[in-house]
């Protein structure tokens, strides 16, 4: 796994973008910088092995180099699921196929290569969206998500997963102070986390619980629950 060093700079810093030097360090950056990243995976395969169906389709937009769809396709192998990884960003589309056939996964999981909030999803079983929605111009989120409630089938599951900010400007700082002292522990410096800020900005936009759950039930999801909080990270599960 490659380390990520791509904040290590003095001079301002870029603007984010899932490019390939982004995506050659993805993993190391997932790893250090989402809290408890493999175990809302573990979460989320849980709950899905209640509602999903045996031949199922699962769907992960924003699938990035495949971590979550491999992880999957092993927890639930028992329900023969068919698993589509969807990505605007070839770099990232590269590497999961890479990871796909090194785990003996390419002939369960398909990849395509596109816009997520143009594609089109019909009788799906679960959809994934982790800290994916948080860089989705706000403007379109509702018709976003309006279209995956479209597309999954009377009984299927959305996870989403995200960055939150807090109502309560007091807490929000504390919050944010919890997180930057999680990835100093984690090995990013100071300067690391400035500069990652900095691209972030205007870039990553999160909204409050309440505010993703509104967005939820407004699509047409008849239960919303919360099912992992670490500070500012929270999961969800929406049912049709």
């Amino acid at each position: 796994m490659a380390r990520d060093t791509l904040f290590e700079i003095k001079e301002p810093a870029e603007k984010f973008e899932f490019n390939e030097r982004v995506a050659d360090v993805f993993d190391d950056m997932l790893d250090r910088s989402v809290p408890f990243y493999e175990k809302v995976i573990e979460m989320t395969a849980e709950i899905l092995d209640r509602s999903l169906q045996a031949g199922d389709t699962v769907y992960d937009l924003g699938c990035s180099t495949g971590t979550t769809l491999i992880a999957l396709a092993r927890k639930l192998e028992s329900k023969n699921l068919k698993f589509i990884g969807i990505d605007n960003s070839k770099a990232m589309l590269d590497k999961a196929i890479r990871k796909a056939e090194m785990y003996s996964m390419a002939d369960r999981i398909d990849f395509i290569e596109m816009d997520i909030t143009r594609a089109e999803f019909s009788g799906a079983g679960g959809i994934i969206l982790n800290y994916t929605l948080q860089f989705i111009k706000p403007s379109i989120r509702p018709e976003f998500l309006k279209n995956i409630y479209n597309g999954l089938h009377g009984s299927g599951a959305l996870i989403l997963s995200e960055k939150i900010v807090c109502r309560d400007k007091e807490i929000d700082l504390q919050f944010m102070d919890s997180y930057h002292r999680y990835k100093k522990m984690r090995g990013y410096s100071e300067l690391e986390i400035s500069n990652k800020r900095e691209a972030l900005e205007n870039v990553l936009v999160p909204l409050t619980i309440q505010e993703n759950c509104d967005l939820l039930v407004q699509a047409g999801f008849t239960s919303v629950e919360t099912f992992f909080q670490w500070f500012n990270f929270v999961s969800f599960v929406a049912n049709k």
